[in-house]
C-alpha cells in the first residue's frame, strides 16, 4: 500500500504528545481561506511512499520517539482514509502511539461503507487532534468551501466511540474571533465526553509567499495576525460555554476585548 506524501518532519513537537514523526499527506476537499498549506491540496501532488519506508523513517530515529509516536496530518488524511489505516495498524502492531490530524471532513454518517472504513481506523488511532473550522454553518461554508456538518458528525462518532480528541480551533479577526461564535463553539464541545484537550491558534500569515509563488490570490490579504493574548483571551470564552454546557445553564458570554 502506497500513500501520496507531501513531506514529513522528522522531529515534531506541536502535533500530538512527545516528539514525533510528523507526516503530512497530498489531499484536501477544503479550501480554508487562512490555509497555509494549499501545495496539499491536490491528491496527486507529492512523493508516491509505502507503509514501510514510512515506519523505515520512524526506526531510524526511534529513540527520540519514546514518549511520541506518528502523527498523519495534510492536506487532510482522511482523504487517503485506506493508506492512513494500514499505516497504523503496521505501527500499532510495534507498538507506537498513532495521532490522526483532520477535520473529519469526509465522513459520512449515513454510509455503512463509511463507518465500515472509520471502524477500522479508529480501532488503531490512540489520538484525533480534530480541527473546527467554524461552529456557524454558514460561516464554515465561506471560510472553508465546505459543509459543516460532517464535522460535527464526525466528532460526535469519535465521543461515541471514546476515541481521545484535542480540539483545535483557528482565531482569525473578522471570521472567528467573535464572543458569541467563541462561546457556542465551548457549548458544543462541552457535549463531547472526549475531549482532551483544548488549542486556540491565534491566525497568521506565514503562507502567503506559498500562494504567491503558486500563483494563488490569498483571500486574507488585508487581515492581521492575531496575537497570543487575543488567543488567550479567546480561550477563556470557549472554556467558558464548555463549563455553562456542563452545568447546563444559560451563562453570559465573558468579556474577551478587542473583537
Amino acid at each position: 500500500m502506497t500513500g501520496r506524501i507531501h513531506s514529513i518532519e522528522s522531529f515534531g513537537t506541536v502535533d500530538g504528545p512527545g516528539v514525533r514523526l510528523v507526516v503530512f499527506l497530498q489531499g484536501c476537499p477544503m479550501r480554508c481561506l487562512y490555509c497555509h498549506n494549499p501545495d496539499t491540496w491536490k491528491i496527486n501532488g507529492g512523493t508516491e511512499m509505502s507503509v514501510d519506508e514510512i515506519l523505515a523513517q520512524y526506526e531510524k530515529n526511534h529513540v527520540f520517539y519514546g514518549k511520541g509516536g506518528i502523527t498523519v496530518t495534510g492536506g487532510d488524511p482522511l482523504v487517503q482514509i485506506t493508506f492512513v489505516t494500514e499505516l497504523f495498524e503496521a505501527a500499532k502492531s510495534r507498538g507506537i502511539h498513532t495521532c490522526l490530524d483532520t477535520s473529519g471532513i469526509t465522513f459520512r454518517p449515513g454510509s455503512p461503507e463509511t463507518i465500515r472504513q472509520f471502524d477500522r481506523l479508529t480501532a488503531v488511532t490512540d489520538l484525533v487532534l480534530l480541527d473546527i473550522k467554524h461552529i456557524d454553518p454558514d460561516a464554515h461554508m465561506k471560510l472553508t468551501g465546505q459543509k459543516l456538518d460532517p464535522v460535527l458528525a464526525f466528532a460526535q462518532y469519535l465521543d461515541e466511540k471514546s476515541v481521545p480528541v484535542w480540539i483545535r480551533h483557528v482565531v482569525v479577526p473578522g471570521i472567528t474571533y467573535k464572543q458569541d461564535l467563541l462561546y457556542r463553539l465551548g457549548r458544543f464541545i462541552g457535549t463531547l465526553h472526549n475531549v482532551k484537550a483544548l488549542d486556540v491558534l491565534p491566525y497568521h500569515d506565514m503562507g502567503k509567499i506559498k500562494y504567491k509563488n503558486l500563483g494563488i490570490p490569498y483571500a486574507l490579504e488585508k487581515v492581521k495576525p492575531l496575537g497570543q493574548e487575543e488567543a488567550k483571551a479567546a480561550r477563556q470564552v470557549i472554556l467558558a460555554g464548555i463549563r455553562d454546557e456542563h452545568n447546563s445553564v444559560a451563562g453570559t458570554v465573558p468579556d474577551c476585548k478587542p473583537f
